[in-house]
């Protein structure tokens, strides 16, 4: 059997693509899975509580493949929306789909969130792996830089009671945080 060219470019792509998605997971201590549309939907709950208004900016840390970003933007028109997300076909996902649809109030960087001076945000959504919302709550991080409100599928922040929680019914019973900060 021969491999066209088409196929080895297509065949090494692939390799590529999987190759960096496991770089990066070991990396950063977790795959870019996309949260559950349960999970999702709860986060779109609670953002209806704290309902954003116009001109406040709203942060994704690790924003993965744009399913919460993206839809932030396009939903809150009138809000600064900010995506966090250091593993490379991912980010480079959802700033294609970011320029299709021309979503100019969204800013999406491919930098890990911890190492960078955030911008002043009035909420926060993550679906971050144990670690990380560790470090997020670091007390020297919380203090330079407290936003209102933090939304976190999955995983706790540490040393913080939620103002509600809430376990959505999917198949791993993930639970969605709400906090006032």
């Amino acid at each position: 059997m021969v491999i066209s060219a088409f196929e080895l470019v297509l065949l090494t792509s692939a390799l590529l693509a999987l190759c960096s998605i496991v770089y990066y997971t070991l990396k950063t201590g977790i795959s870019p899975m996309p949260s559950s549309a349960k999970a999702r939907a709860e986060v779109w709950q609670f953002l209806a509580q704290v309902s954003p208004r116009p001109k406040q900016t709203i942060v994704d840390l690790g924003s993965g493949w744009g399913g919460l970003v993206i839809p932030l933007a396009l939903r809150f028109p009138e809000c600064q929306i900010v995506g966090y997300e250091l593993s490379w076909l991912p980010w480079f996902t959802s700033k294609v789909i970011q320029r299709v649809l021309r979503l100019h109030n969204l800013k999406l960087y491919r930098q890990n969130f911890l190492q960078q001076p955030l911008p002043s945000a009035d909420i926060v959504v993550c679906y971050l792996y144990p670690e990380g919302m560790t470090k997020l709550a670091d007390q020297g991080r919380v203090q330079h830089w407290r936003p209102s409100y933090l939304i976190s599928i999955c995983f706790a922040l540490p040393n913080h009671n939620a103002l509600e929680k809430v376990k959505v019914s999917d198949f791993y019973q993930t639970p969605v945080y709400l906090y006032r900060l």
